[in-house]
C-alpha cells in the first residue's frame, strides 16, 4: 500500500493573504485524530497521529470499515448517532476504545464524513449549567441600556466561562475593519479595549468560514501540524476542512498569534442579518485546551449576543427617530398646502434642516439654486449637482465621506464632507441637497494598519509591531442614521410633491389665460369668415357683373388692351371667389360637429359621377367602380371628398389619351398609433399627368400646389379639405403617383369606428 499526505505545500508560495487556501490545509491540529469515511463507513483519510490516540497503524485504518478498525458495535452505533442527529455539533458522539473516552464531532466533507475525536481534556464529561446562564443573560438584558454595555456583561461572562486571559468582543464597520467594543482581561494585561485592526487580518475567505463554522479552537499556538493521509487509489487529493473542528490553522495567522504573545485562542462568530457582525474573541497566554460542552456554553453566549443586536440597534434608533419625528410632523403639516412661496417658507423652517440633523441645505427649482444654513458656495453647489446628477444616475445617493465619488470635496469639507442628494425626477437638475461638515476622528490602530501584511523572500509574513498607532480621519462626516435617511426620503416626497401642485396650479392659470386668448381669437376668426362669407362676395360679384356688362357690349369702342385688361380683371375675381369658397368649405369641415351615420358610398358614387357627368364626357373619361361598401360617415361631407378627388382626376387629365378613372375597394389592416386596425382602402386610379411622387404628402397641405397655377386652375386648398374629412372621418388619406403616369388617391375608412 502506498501512502500520499495531502498537505497544502502551495501555502508556501502565496503573493497575497486572499488567495490562501485556508479551507484545504491537509493537516490538523495535534490534540485529537481525524478519520474521514464514505456513505459505506470505508476509511479514505486518516491524520498521521492516529497511533498515538489508538495504537492502530496507519495502514490498517486506510480502506478498512469503520467496524474492522475499532468493533462492529461501535459502527453500528455510530450509524445510529447518524440517523438521529446527522452532524449536529450539540450532539457528539462518545467513542469509549481501550478505556479511554474521546469527544468526536461528525460533519460533512463532500461525499465524506468527517470523523474528529478528541480526549477529555480533564477525564470527565460535565454538561453546562445551563439554567444558570440562561437566568444570568436574562438579567443582562434587564439591566443594560445599550449594545456596547451589554457586550462588556457578555464578556465578562464568557470569560467567567471559559477561564481565558482575555476576552473581547470585536465588531466590525462595513469595510470589515475591526473595532475592540468589549473586553474583560486580566489584571496585569495592556488593554486593548478601543483598538482598530484593519480588514486585511481577517481576509475574505477566512470571514466566510467564520459564517460557516461558528466556533473555532487553537489549543496551543505552537503545535506541529498533523498531516492528512490517504492511498494513491484515492481520486480527491483535497479534503475540505471548512466545517472542521480540529482543521490546521493558517500560519500566516499563526505567526500573528505569536508575535502577540498569545498562545491559545477561542473565537465566535457573531452573526446578524447573513453577515458576520463580529467575534467574541479568546485569548490565553499558555497553551489552553477547552473541553467541548464548555465550548458550547461560550458558543450559546454567541447566540445571545446575536439575537439582542437588531433590538439594541433599534432601541438606540428609536431614541433618534422620536426627535427626527418631530421635525418631521413639522414640515410634513408646512408642505401639505399649496403655498406660492413654500421653498422660502420651507427653507427658513428651522426643522427642514433638524429632520435630518443637517448643517447646510439646497434646493435647486426652476433653474434657480436657493440656500439655507452652513453650504458650499453657489457655484460649488451647481457643480456638485451636476457631478451627483451623473453619479446617481438620477436616483438617490448618500454618503458621509464625499471625496471618495467627488475629488474636489476636500475643499468642501468645512460644509459638505457628507451629503444626503434627492432628485425631483424629470428631465431637470431639480434635487434637494443636505449637507454635514467635516468630523475630524481619532482612531487608535494596533500597529500600523498599512503594514498588516508584511514580504520578504521566505513569502507572506503579518506585522510584528501592535503599538499603539494614531491616525486622524479626514474629510468624513458623522454617519447619516437610518431615521434621518428615511426622513429624508419622506421630506423630498412630500417637496416634491408640493412643486408639482405647484406647478399644476400655475398650469391651470397660464391654461386658463390661453383659453382666453383662443376664444377671443376664434370669436375673430369667425368674424373674419363671416366677412369672407358675405361681405367679400357682394363686391366680387359686382366686379364680375360688370366686367361681364363691359366684354359683352356689342357697341363698345374699348382697345384691345382695356378688352384684355377687364378679361384679366374678371378672372381674378373668379379666382378669388372659387379661393373664398374654399377656405369657407375648409374651416366647415374643422368644426364639423355632425354625427357619423351609416352612409352608403354607392350612392355617393352616383350622385358625384352624374354631377360630373359634363366634365367626364367633355373628357372621354371613363369611370369604372366596384361595389362599394356603407361606412359611418357624414353624407355632404362625403360627397364634397368624392367631387375633390374625381374633380382633380378629369382636372389633371392628359389632353391626347382618354382618361380612365377606377374606384376599387378592399379591405386591408393598417397599424396605427402601434395598433393594427381594419379599414376599407377605397382607391382612386387615374392615368392623368401625374407628380413626383416625392410630393405625396405635400399635396395635403393648405396652399400648396404641384402644377402651375396658369396651367391648372384651383385654390390649392382641395386635397388639405379632403384630408380634414377623413380626420372626420377616423380614418386617413394616401397619395401615390408617377409623373406622365398616373395618380392613385386612397382613403381609409375604419371597418368597426
Amino acid at each position: 500500500m502506498i501512502i500520499n499526505t495531502i498537505v497544502n505545500r502551495d501555502i508556501a508560495n502565496l503573493k497575497d493573504c486572499e488567495s490562501e487556501p485556508i479551507h484545504v490545509p491537509g493537516s490538523i491540529q495535534p490534540h485529537g485524530f481525524l478519520l474521514a469515511f464514505d456513505a459505506a463507513f470505508k476509511v479514505v483519510y486518516a491524520s498521521d497521529n492516529c497511533s498515538v490516540f489508538i495504537g492502530i497503524p496507519i495502514e490498517k485504518i486506510l480502506n478498512n470499515r469503520f467496524g474492522a478498525i475499532f468493533s462492529p458495535a461501535i459502527e453500528v452505533a455510530l450509524e445510529a448517532h447518524l440517523k438521529q442527529y446527522g452532524s449536529q455539533v450539540a450532539e457528539p458522539f462518545v467513542l469509549e476504545y481501550q478505556n479511554e473516552k474521546y469527544n468526536c464531532t461528525l460533519q460533512p466533507s463532500g461525499q465524506w464524513y468527517l470523523f474528529e475525536a478528541e480526549p477529555f481534556p480533564d477525564g470527565h464529561l460535565r454538561t453546562p449549567d445551563l439554567y444558570n446562564q440562561t437566568r444570568k443573560f436574562v438579567h443582562y438584558l434587564q439591566e443594560t441600556a445599550s449594545l456596547r454595555s451589554l457586550c462588556q456583561l457578555i464578556a465578562a461572562e464568557t470569560r467567567d466561562i471559559t477561564g481565558y486571559d482575555r476576552v473581547m468582543i470585536y465588531k466590525f464597520d462595513e469595510a470589515y475593519n475591526g473595532e475592540v467594543i468589549a473586553e474583560s482581561k486580566r489584571g496585569d494585561l495592556e488593554p486593548f479595549l478601543g483598538l482598530h485592526y484593519p480588514h486585511t487580518d481577517i481576509p475574505p475567505q477566512a470571514r466566510e468560514l467564520y459564517l460557516r463554522n461558528l466556533m473555532r479552537m487553537i489549543a496551543d499556538v505552537h503545535y506541529e501540524p498533523v498531516p492528512i493521509l490517504t492511498t494513491q487509489l484515492s481520486t480527491h487529493r483535497d479534503l475540505d476542512l471548512s466545517l472542521s473542528v480540529l482543521r490546521s490553522v493558517s500560519p500566516i495567522h499563526i505567526e500573528y498569534l505569536k508575535n502577540m504573545g498569545v498562545a491559545a485562542t477561542l473565537t465566535i462568530s457573531i452573526i446578524n442579518n447573513h453577515r458576520l457582525w463580529g467575534l467574541i474573541s479568546c485569548h490565553h497566554y499558555s497553551p489552553k485546551n477547552l473541553p467541548h460542552y464548555t465550548r458550547l456554553s461560550a458558543l450559546l453566549q454567541g447566540h445571545f449576543l446575536a439575537s439582542q443586536i437588531n433590538v439594541r440597534q433599534q432601541a438606540e434608533e428609536y431614541a433618534l427617530a422620536k426627535n427626527v419625528e418631530q421635525s418631521l410632523e413639522v414640515i410634513l403639516n408646512m408642505t401639505s398646502h399649496v403655498h406660492q412661496d413654500f421653498i422660502a417658507r420651507f427653507l427658513t423652517n428651522e426643522h427642514s434642516l433638524k429632520v435630518v440633523n443637517a448643517r447646510g441645505m439646497a434646493i435647486l427649482y426652476d433653474n434657480k439654486l436657493h440656500l439655507s444654513g452652513t453650504t458650499p458656495t453657489e457655484g460649488e453647489v451647481y457643480q456638485l449637482i451636476g457631478q451627483l446628477s451623473q453619479i446617481s444616475e438620477g436616483n438617490v445617493f448618500y454618503t458621509n465621506k464625499l471625496v471618495d465619488v467627488y475629488p474636489k470635496a476636500e475643499e468642501l469639507t468645512s460644509t459638505a464632507a457628507g451629503v444626503i442628494y434627492y432628485p425631483f425626477g424629470g428631465y431637470s437638475q431639480d434635487c434637494i441637497l443636505w449637507f454635514r461638515p467635516e468630523t475630524p476622528q481619532e482612531v487608535n490602530w494596533a500597529g500600523d494598519p498599512s503594514k498588516s501584511i508584511e514580504y520578504n523572500p521566505k513569502g507572506l509574513s503579518p506585522r510584528k509591531s501592535f503599538d499603539l498607532w494614531k491616525q486622524i480621519k479626514r474629510f468624513e462626516s458623522r454617519l447619516w442614521e437610518k431615521p434621518e435617511l428615511t426622513a429624508a426620503a419622506t421630506v423630498s416626497y412630500a417637496l416634491q410633491t408640493q412643486i408639482h401642485l405647484n406647478q399644476l396650479t400655475q398650469d391651470k392659470v397660464k391654461l386658463a389665460q390661453l383659453s382666453d386668448k383662443l376664444q377671443k381669437a376664434v370669436s375673430e376668426l369667425e368674424n373674419i369668415n363671416w366677412i369672407s362669407t358675405h361681405d367679400l362676395k357682394e363686391p366680387l360679384r359686382k366686379i364680375q357683373t360688370f366686367a361681364s356688362r363691359i366684354l359683352e357690349d356689342e357697341h363698345n369702342t374699348y382697345s384691345s388692351m382695356v378688352i384684355q385688361s377687364v378679361t384679366r380683371m374678371k378672372d381674378a375675381a373668379v379666382r378669388m371667389q372659387t379661393l373664398i369658397q374654399d377656405l369657407v368649405s375648409y374651416s366647415q369641415v374643422s368644426k364639423s360637429e355632425n354625427q357619423l351615420v351609416d352612409t352608403d358610398l354607392n350612392k355617393i358614387n352616383e350622385e358625384v359621377l352624374a354631377e360630373l357627368a359634363s366634365e367626364i364626357n367633355e373628357k372621354n373619361a371613363v369611370v369604372e367602380s366596384d361595389t362599394l361598401p356603407s361606412v359611418k360617415g357624414v353624407s355632404f361631407l362625403l360627397k364634397q371628398l368624392w367631387l375633390n378627388v374625381i374633380g382633380n382626376a378629369l382636372k389633371f387629365s392628359k389632353t391626347q389619351i382618354p382618361l380612365s378613372i377606377q374606384i376599387r375597394c378592399t379591405i386591408v389592416e393598417k397599424t396605427v398609433e402601434g395598433q393594427v386596425k381594419s379599414f376599407y382602402q377605397v382607391s382612386f386610379i387615374d392615368n392623368g399627368v401625374g407628380f413626383d411622387n416625392e410630393y405625396a404628402h405635400q399635396i395635403f397641405e393648405v396652399f400648396k400646389r404641384i402644377h402651375s397655377p396658369s396651367q391648372y386652375r384651383g385654390s390649392g386648398i382641395g386635397l388639405s379639405i379632403c384630408k380634414k374629412i377623413m380626420e372626420n372621418h377616423q380614418g386617413f388619406i394616401e397619395a401615390q403617383s408617377e409623373k406622365n403616369v398616373g395618380t392613385i388617391i386612397r382613403v381609409y375608412f375604419p371597418t368597426v369606428p
